[in-house]
């Protein structure tokens, strides 16, 4: 019976030419470009995306394409000689192309994770298949990992297909497949000649453009502005405190949902830039599902306070001589009529390098570490008063946002680098222009509380105050009435 019993075909990982570098580390090279570009589409196509729910997956994807990317970029460079970014054969980039210039977004979401992501986790299985189980034992490793995670994708894209049919459009099919076909091919597995260009980043050179106004879920756009409102009474109330941070919060997805942008024309920059801003995208989106998540166990919907802020002049100016107060402050809190259609053919330029320095500066200079304070205190009084889940909300936020001001301080040298600006002195500007807008928000809230009506039968006033009520019912505070003023909003 032993007899009968051969042992499997192996695919060796050494040949007459491969010297003392197993065929192994190309292959990981071919499929790092690959991952690598799955990354750059997810983040080409994402602002198409509106479901609340299914925004937040994709951002995660990100994330966890940039950890796909990152562990075959660590088994490459285990290698003697290994170079993570080793060129590959120039082809791939046309493979690549042929999924990215989907004519829609739900045939791009099909040749991403139907046709190209299937091909992948199918070569990564045959390969485990065939080879030696022990002498490449670390590739299969980070190979079942990336699987594991590609598996997840492929669970919620077909969650979503049940949710939402889609027929491909031919041509596209047909120009998909046939690039994954050609994958086949001996020449991928090459790497390309001396002199030979190599395959660049997807949707380089083909100027492929992002959406310029990102789809939205139902109930983005509220009737009501209540900034003016919390803003007004953030020194004062802890129980204004907490809306605010609620509606702050679940705000922070439309900060994810421009970081794409930073990704995809940020690819002059290196992978490890990629890689923390991945992390710090999906921070964000999930800063988002934290406040979202608090609104509701408080009973307010996303319709009841709005994902994207508006009437900001009340900041900026005294209302005019003789205008009628509820006049002016409806102006900025009330918002008449729906909400305009979004023109998803729009597409945005390319962020310029000295664009991407100067936003960057501003998120994680400016914005996040001009709020620590204002979250610090929020965390003790909201634990003091018994609102634990509400403090859990903020200590997590202010630990993710420590490291993204790290990533600011570790990145802003590149970044100038590349945009040949002069990043001396930084950290001096970023303190004057935090004193700058602390001042312009003083200004802009005692202007408020001078000129904004709080009386019944002022509908955003009673708006407020309905959300305030429904609130202390579902989870009071035990410290509403001695909690002490606190600092500030700072911007």
């Amino acid at each position: 019976m032993s007899s009968s019993i051969r042992p499997p075909k192996r695919t060796v990982l050494v040949d007459s030419a491969s010297r003392r570098i197993p065929v192994t580390v190309h292959r990981l090279a071919v499929w790092q470009y690959l991952e690598r570009s799955v990354h750059r589409m997810l983040c080409a196509w994402a602002r198409h995306q509106d479901a609340w729910d299914d925004v937040s997956a994709i951002h995660r994807h990100i994330w966890d394409q940039a950890e796909i990317v990152r562990r075959l970029r660590d088994r490459i460079e285990q290698f003697p000689g290994g170079k993570a970014d080793a060129p590959v054969h120039q082809s791939l980039e046309a493979v690549a192309e042929s999924v990215l210039q989907a004519p829609a977004f739900e045939d791009a979401l099909d040749g991403i994770y139907r046709d190209l992501n299937a091909a992948l986790t199918g070569a990564y299985r045959a390969y485990a298949a065939s080879v030696h189980p022990v002498h490449d034992a670390p590739t299969l490793s980070a190979l079942r990992e990336i699987i594991e995670i590609k598996e997840s994708h492929r669970a919620w894209f077909d969650t979503w297909r049940r949710r939402r049919g889609h027929q491909t459009e031919r041509s596209y099919r047909d120009r998909v497949e046939a690039a994954i076909r050609e994958l086949g091919e001996d020449s991928f597995l090459k790497p390309p000649a001396r002199g030979e260009a190599g395959a660049g980043p997807v949707g380089v050179a083909s100027g492929f453009r992002l959406r310029a106004e990102p789809a939205r879920p139902q109930g983005w756009r509220s009737k009501i502005e209540l900034s003016p409102y919390t803003r007004c009474d953030f020194t004062e109330s802890i129980e204004a405190r907490r809306l605010f941070w609620g509606i702050g919060y679940m705000r922070e997805k439309n900060l994810a949902i421009d970081m794409v942008r930073w990704l995809f024309d940020g690819h002059h920059m290196p992978w490890e830039w990629h890689q923390d801003v991945s992390r710090h995208l999906w921070d964000e989106s999930r800063h988002g599902d934290s406040g979202m998540g608090r609104l509701t166990d408080w009973g307010i919907s996303l319709e009841e306070v709005g994902m994207v802020a508006h009437g900001s002049k009340w900041l900026e100016q005294d209302p005019p001589a003789g205008m009628d107060l509820r006049d002016w402050a409806s102006a900025v809190t009330v918002v008449s009529g729906d909400a305009p259609a979004i023109d998803p053919a729009r597409t945005l330029d390319p962020m310029t390098k000295e664009e991407l320095y100067e936003t960057v500066f501003l998120i994680c200079m400016i914005a996040e570490q001009g709020h620590f304070t204002v979250k610090n205190e929020a965390y003790d009084d909201f634990r003091g008063g018994d609102d634990l889940e509400s403090a859990e909300m903020m200590l997590f936020d202010i630990i993710d946002e420590t490291t993204h001001v790290q990533y600011g301080h570790k990145w802003l040298p590149e970044l100038a680098r590349h945009a040949g600006v002069d990043n001396s002195g930084y950290r001096e500007r970023a303190v004057a222009e935090r004193k700058q807008r602390q001042e312009a928000e003083i200004a802009g809230t005692d202007r408020c509380r001078r000129f904004l009506p709080r009386t019944p039968g002022f509908a955003p006033w009673d708006h407020y105050q309905a959300l305030l009520e429904r609130i202390r019912r579902t989870a009071p505070l035990t410290n509403a009435a001695t909690c002490q003023p606190r600092s500030p909003k700072p911007m």
